[in-house]
């Protein structure tokens, strides 16, 4: 079995199934915290299956979009993390 083969039937399905349990936490989340926290794990997982079909289909063109998606996650995390210090702050 070639690596791609396997990427495509074993490891590309379990990533789907991680992001349908992400997203229904996203939706059904009960706190705001919740939420954000699922939505920079759906990235994560976005940014994984990038670099996973990036390796299947031998180019490297998608590592970029992934690498820039990743940014946008953490600068949402340290956002969203100054939001609450600063919410915190004023009670």
């Amino acid at each position: 079995m070639s690596v791609e083969t396997y990427l495509s039937y074993v490891v590309m399905p379990i990533i789907c199934l991680a992001m349908v349990i992400v997203l229904m936490r996203l939706l059904k989340g009960p706190e705001i915290a919740d939420r954000v926290i699922a939505l920079d794990l759906l990235i994560t997982i976005g940014v994984g299956f990038i670099a996973v079909f990036s390796i299947i289909t031998n180019t490297s063109n998608f590592l970029d979009v992934s690498m820039i998606l990743a940014l946008i996650a953490f600068l949402s995390t340290v956002a969203f993390a100054y939001y609450l210090y600063k919410s915190n702050k004023n009670d």
